[in-house]
């Protein structure tokens, strides 16, 4: 039975911190069923993941899905590579973006939409030591301002 809606099921919240994202896809990742068993108990790591092309097709490297605890002699290997599924004309225009240079494939979440597994994969530029520095700042000086409205609000 398929569930409806989106339910989150790891998120790589360093590839923000890291990257500047320039581009967002959704697309779908062939999984055997004790990766999917696994998932539904809400185990995978994407820190380490990314993707890229090998014989024109994208394949997703570095992402850990532990073994099923209950599977039995044909569990999956936790690190392997994974086909990503996607329109050919989106791979191409990928395929283009990544060959310029300079970007990156990073999955950004993996979550089930309507009983389906889905990967959140970005086309991302690294960002330097200084940008992050920036972007810390803004973060921070937008809760001090948050935090001062919320205090005039209450009147104090």
């Amino acid at each position: 039975m398929k569930e409806p809606g989106k339910k989150l099921i790891a998120q790589n919240k360093k590839a923000r911190h890291d990257y500047i994202i320039d581009d967002v896809f959704e697309c779908g990742i062939v999984l055997s069923g004790t990766e999917v068993k696994s998932l539904r108990a809400g185990r995978a790591s994407l820190v380490d993941g990314f993707a890229m092309f090998s014989d024109g097709e994208l394949w997703l490297q570095g992402v850990h899905i532990p073994e099923y605890f209950e599977g039995s002699w044909n569990n999956h290997p936790p690190r392997r590579n994974r086909k990503l599924l996607m329109h050919k004309r989106e791979l191409n225009r990928l395929m283009g973006k990544v060959k310029e240079g300079g970007t990156t494939l990073v999955p950004l979440s993996i979550y089930f939409a309507n009983g389906k597994v889905k990967v959140e994969l970005a086309l991302a530029r690294g960002k330097k030591a200084h940008d992050k520095r920036e972007a810390l700042k803004e973060r921070e000086a937008g809760r001090d301002i948050a935090r001062a409205l919320s205090a005039k609000n209450r009147g104090e």
